[in-house]
């Protein structure tokens, strides 16, 4: 009988290296792009939510239960940016692995100071977020904070290949803070300039570079605009020296197209997370366009 010992020696070889990897889901693609940095060959990661997507209203799949049904680490955004899909889902993929609690879950929220955190909340406000403003990591200098966060996590769970993350994280790191530094000289310029959003998703990255909202397009959160209250902006706007309309990929643009020729001043897409534009391919080029968009280079 011919032996195939050999055969049997590769198979061995090859399956536990791909089966040890730490099956990471992700709840957005910035998330992912850091994991992916982190724990490179490692890792297997998988982002549930689209990069042009609104990141407040997933459209659910089944194949998410699918890919939460096998993860050993759930990364979350968190601050109750999923609030609205995401336990639906955690509920029915009954995962105890990534139950609240748990080491697989990791709320990256948790690592940050919040802005916009409300005294109380009420639906006359509109969709606020209790916890505070969800979109933080749109703050290039809290990318290291969630950076160390995921590598702290991944070395509890994969105690073998804590030095490799250490390593791998170090590495990031150094290429981050000097990306900030670049970032930061580009930025100057802008220091108190006034701007409009549609949405308050890039009030951390205006706060940490000294830009001055004068007001939002949207009502309220996650309400449109209404007549009265776009009288009201250009009200405002009269008053104010504004230099440019900020707005995000996923919200109907219209109103700030209005105001943006009304005043003629440039009205500036943002992308507000990895894929939104082509461009934004991970997450260093995130930051890289948004910054470039907003210096017109």
């Amino acid at each position: 009988m011919k032996k195939s010992y050999p055969l049997i020696l590769v198979l061995f070889a090859v399956l536990p290296l791909h089966a040890m990897r730490v099956k990471v889901v992700a709840t957005y693609p910035y998330i992912a792009g850091i994991v992916e940095q982190i724990g490179q060959d490692r890792v297997r990661v998988h982002a549930l939510a689209g990069g042009q997507w609104d990141p407040h209203t997933i459209l659910p799949k089944p194949s998410y239960i699918a890919k939460l049904r096998q993860a050993d680490l759930l990364i979350i955004n968190g601050a109750q940016l999923e609030i609205g899909w995401l336990p639906p889902l955690m509920n029915q993929a009954n995962n105890p692995k990534i139950a609240v609690g748990m080491k697989g879950l990791l709320d990256l929220s948790r690592f940050v100071t919040l802005l916009d955190v409300p005294a109380s909340v009420s639906r006359a406000h509109g969709d606020i977020h209790p916890d505070g403003n969800p979109h933080f990591y749109l703050d290039p200098h809290n990318i290291p904070l969630l950076a160390q966060a995921i590598c702290d996590r991944l070395c509890e769970l994969d105690l073998s290949g804590s030095q490799v993350y250490k390593a791998h994280t170090a590495v990031f790191l150094d290429q981050w803070n000097l990306k900030l530094k670049e970032w930061g000289a580009k930025m100057a310029g802008l220091a108190g300039i006034t701007v409009i959003e549609y949405h308050k998703n890039q009030d951390y990255f205006l706060n940490r570079y000294g830009m001055k909202l004068l007001g939002t397009v949207e009502c309220l959160p996650g309400i449109p605009p209404s007549s009265k209250h776009i009288e009201e902006l250009e009200a405002k706007m009269q008053a104010a020296s504004v230099r440019m309309i900020l707005q995000d990929v996923y919200n109907p643009d219209e109103a700030s197209r209005h105001l943006a020729k009304k005043f003629g001043i440039p009205l500036v897409k943002l992308p507000h997370d990895v894929g939104a534009v082509p461009e934004a391919e991970g997450v260093f080029s995130l930051f890289d366009e948004i910054v470039r968009r907003l210096t017109h280079e």
